[in-house]
């Protein structure tokens, strides 16, 4: 317990200069997809603005992946846009709330555990998938900037990756959004600005009950909806949080991190806030600027509300195409090319699931759909494969099994055992094999009784059945 404690006191305790410097740039970073997915969802900027601030608190306190970004997220924003579009925003605080509960049993369950069954493959289709969705998001700020909006987005790439070399105690990003924000307001540069996106909040947020009806016919409408938002916010938030596991060689507790999600939606609902996860692209800025503890995180979201409330007419000059720089150099970061260098030296099945984890999730901009595919895939191939390592050898009356028996092997199995070969009484040595589901025991009987009907005797040695 005492050393369990420590552990914790120590991931407040990284540099926090460099911790609340790496905060600051993902809260730029959140800032315009935080706004753009309140769109999408149909709610006010200030619905998404709100909750990230305090998804941002909650989760540096109790989530299980320090370093980590959660807020108002794209994938939530596509599930509860129709909820909203029929129903109202206060059926989407009710139904964030329970999601959050749901999120809460989730990690008190250890459900999030079933994360190690998601292969590599998926993972880095996954976060490719991201990079490319990231880079998209910021198409139509990209093809409508005109000749202006092209030079200030060329000028932020350019402070974004030559600053570094100058200057490196203080993020590249937030250098660009200072320089940038003064020379356009000192010239009267006239470019789409961050006031432009939508109103912006002006107070803090107020704790409130949803004001829906309590009743079955309320829970019937929000129960699939927060079921919805609990998986999909929780499968978005966990591989996140693999993908901060890798770029920083420490682990996560992803069940703490599902108990600390649940307890952030809960808590952002009931201050008119949206649900929301981890956000990859975020996360990704925030880790490579230094970012490694639960400050950062922290310094996130109460970043983002003093700018909001306090600074909000300063964060409105902001132009638009300064943070899409930003953006585009996260996608560019996100993006693992190593994995596409890879692509003729790795198995191709390996391949073939990363490709289509990267397609299904462009496709349909819905990641949980993009890694189901992925991991049934993955499940497949890895039956199939398995199921060829099965082996059976014949020595005159005598059938030698090896390897595994289950759904996927046992009709080779079967098809193995030949009667009209025989006259005498056959014995199934099965000492090297291992019979794994109630349709491998099924094969078993079906050979047993094949051998019957032709009036042989079988006698069964080595069977091992797991518990």
């Amino acid at each position: 317990m005492i050393s369990s404690t420590r552990h914790y006191l120590r991931q407040w305790q990284e540099n926090p200069v460099r911790e609340i410097l790496a905060g600051a740039v993902a809260t730029f970073a959140l800032i315009p997809e935080v706004i753009a997915f309140s769109f999408t969802a149909g709610v006010d900027p200030a619905v998404g603005l709100y909750a990230s601030f305090i998804i941002s608190i909650v989760i540096a306190i109790f989530g299980g992946r320090p370093a980590m970004i959660s807020a108002a997220a794209g994938s939530v924003a596509m599930v509860v846009a129709p909820l909203v579009r029929e129903h109202g925003v206060q059926y989407l605080f009710a139904a964030g709330l329970l999601a959050g509960l749901f999120q809460i049993l989730f990690g008190f369950a250890r459900l999030a555990t079933l994360m190690r069954y998601v292969s590599s493959s998926v993972r880095t289709g996954f976060v490719n998938a991201l990079a490319i969705l990231i880079f998209s998001a910021q198409l139509p700020h990209i093809l409508n900037a005109g000749p202006i909006g092209y030079g200030v987005m060329a000028a932020g790439l350019a402070i974004i990756y030559v600053t570094p070399k100058l200057i490196s105690r203080i993020p590249a990003p937030l250098i660009c959004v200072v320089v940038l924000t003064a020379l356009c307001s000192a010239f009267g540069i006239d470019i789409p600005r961050v006031a432009d996106l939508g109103e912006l909040p002006d107070g803090l947020p107020i704790f409130s009950l949803p004001d829906v009806p309590v009743s079955f016919d309320m829970l019937n409408i929000i129960f699939l909806p927060a079921l919805a938002i609990a998986m999909v916010g929780l499968l978005e938030s966990l591989m996140t949080a693999g993908v901060v596991d890798d770029q920083t060689g420490t682990p996560s507790n992803k069940n703490a991190e599902a108990l600390g999600l649940g307890l952030a939606n809960v808590a952002a609902s009931l201050f008119g806030g949206i649900a929301g996860c981890g956000m990859i692209g975020q996360t990704v800025s925030n880790v490579k600027y230094g970012g490694r503890g639960r400050l950062s995180t922290l310094a996130a979201g109460g970043i983002l509300l003093l700018l909001m409330v306090a600074l909000g007419q300063v964060v409105g000059q902001v132009p638009v195409a300064a943070l899409v720089a930003i953006m585009i150099m996260v996608s560019i970061d996100t993006l693992d090319w190593g994995s596409l260098k890879r692509l003729g030296t790795t198995p191709a099945l390996s391949n073939l699931v990363m490709l289509a984890t990267v397609a299904v999730t462009v496709i349909s901009h819905n990641l949980s759909l993009g890694v189901l595919v992925g991991v049934l895939m993955s499940g497949v191939f890895f039956a199939a494969k398995v199921a060829r390592m099965q082996h059976v050898r014949r020595e005159g009356d005598l059938y030698i099994v090896e390897g595994q028996v289950f759904f996927a092997s046992a009709e080779a199995f079967i098809d193995a055992f030949d009667p009209t070969l025989h006259d005498d009484p056959v014995t199934i040595d099965l000492s090297g094999a291992r019979l794994w589901d109630i349709t491998a025991l099924a094969a078993l009987e079906k050979v047993r009784e094949r051998f019957t009907r032709h009036g042989l005797d079988v006698t069964v040695e080595g069977l091992r059945w797991p518990v």
